[in-house]
């Protein structure tokens, strides 16, 4: 196989630089970076560049692609890992948010529930002290609305009730 074919047999998605250096009549330098600028993650920067040191040509020849093949797929997977990871962090935070507005929610409806309850009991009270029951009955919140208050708004109700009961069943005459 030729040079370039070897590189395509690899079946990775990056971007390679490779640097060749004359060190000594006969002698070479070769690096070679995998790198992969759509990982997100800049640890991808931390990956060091495959390194032949002062080595013959022939010698260069004889594992270039062995090494090659047994470390770059290997980095190519760590850049897919990496983003992969970066992607799952983002969702995993727009739900976090998502969640974290839920409760808000939540915890702002329950306020507003409470608050009506106690504005419902003050208009009550402020009705029964007119001595207007009947209103005051009617505007007593509805057991069902309130569960955790439901015994005292039927003991309200009942207890204007009483107050109003015998003007209701009074024998009209006229």
């Amino acid at each position: 196989m030729d040079f370039f074919q070897n590189i395509n047999a690899m079946q990775v998605q990056g971007d390679w630089i490779i640097c060749i250096r004359q060190s000594k009549p006969e002698r070479m330098t070769v690096s070679v970076v995998f790198k992969n600028d759509n990982c997100g993650d800049t640890a991808r920067k931390m990956v060091p560049p495959l390194v032949f040191s002062d080595k013959v040509a022939a010698e260069i020849d004889g594992s270039f692609f062995a090494d090659l093949n047994s470390v770059i797929p290997d980095t190519a997977k760590l850049f897919s890992s990496m983003e992969h990871y970066l992607k799952q962090r983002e969702e995993a935070q727009k739900h976090s948010q998502m969640e974290t507005g839920k409760i808000e929610q939540q915890k702002k409806q329950q306020v507003d529930k409470l608050k009506k309850y106690e504005e419902a009991l003050k208009k009550v009270e402020e009705l029964e002290k007119e001595g207007k029951f009947k209103q005051a009955w009617l505007k007593v919140q509805n057991p069902t609305d309130f569960p955790e208050h439901s015994d005292d708004l039927r003991k309200l109700k009942s207890s204007i009730t009483e107050k109003f009961a015998p003007e209701i069943f009074a024998n009209k005459e006229k």
